[in-house]
């Protein structure tokens, strides 16, 4: 599995249906992270980004739709509701809290992928990004999370490509250190110098010459910018 693959976390209080998508997505190059209650998600989440949330509505300790109004209120991540709850209504209010898709138990694998990938594209859309940003022989493909230079593949850690990430839907604009931190660790505020680490790798990785960057720019005391 590529490093930057795109990350998922289930949050299912049921152990068989966990499994079944952990082979799923594992086999189709996802990464993987797990919850069977809405407590474990939130400290999931405090420590890591995923891309796309697959949520049960009916956890143990607190319903789905409240877990939905916790995430919205500090991340835009792709949520996709896996429920039994057919009901249109509960459909309708899960969607209007900020849900991007709501599948139905029992459902396909075809359909599931289909769902989440579409989820994926509409909240980069949703937020001006282009699917795939160019700079000379250096090319990210969001959609796809892949980094190329001369057509090599770039390997990135899940938190790089999640920086680039957000660099990248908001190229050519200055990013404040807390965006930033807001965008990929969900905090308002976090350590700057773990964040100078990351843009550090970063270049490494990008950059033709790291010590005179190109792409990747400071900008002294605020935060980074993206070249456009």
């Amino acid at each position: 599995m590529a490093s930057s693959a795109v990350t998922v976390l289930i949050v299912d209080d049921e152990a068989p249906i966990r499994r079944f998508l952990r082979s799923t997505l594992s086999v189709n190059d996802y990464r993987v992270l797990e919850a069977d209650s809405a407590a474990e998600a939130f400290r999931i989440m405090r420590h890591e980004t995923p891309e796309v949330v697959l949520l049960d509505l009916g956890l143990p300790d607190l319903d789905g739709l409240d877990v939905i109004r916790e995430i919205r209120s500090r991340s835009a991540v792709p949520i996709v509701v896996l429920s039994s709850r057919g009901q249109e209504e509960a459909k309708v209010v899960a969607l209007d809290l900020g849900a991007d898709d709501y599948v139905t138990k029992p459902f396909g694998v075809a359909e599931l992928m289909a769902r989440m990938r579409a989820a994926l594209r509409h909240r980069l859309a949703d937020r001006g990004a282009e699917p795939i940003y160019r700079a000379g022989p250096l090319v990210v493909d969001l959609a796809r999370h892949l980094v190329t230079r001369d057509d090599a593949e770039i390997k990135l850690s899940p938190k790089e490509f999640a920086i680039l990430q957000e660099l990248v839907v908001h190229a050519g604009k200055v990013l404040t250190h807390r965006h930033l931190f807001r965008a990929v660790w969900g905090v308002d505020d976090g350590d700057e110098t773990s964040l100078r680490v990351f843009i550090r790798q970063l270049r490494v990785k990008l950059e033709l010459d790291p010590a005179r960057p190109a792409l990747l720019l400071t900008e002294t005391g605020v935060g980074y910018r993206l070249s456009a």
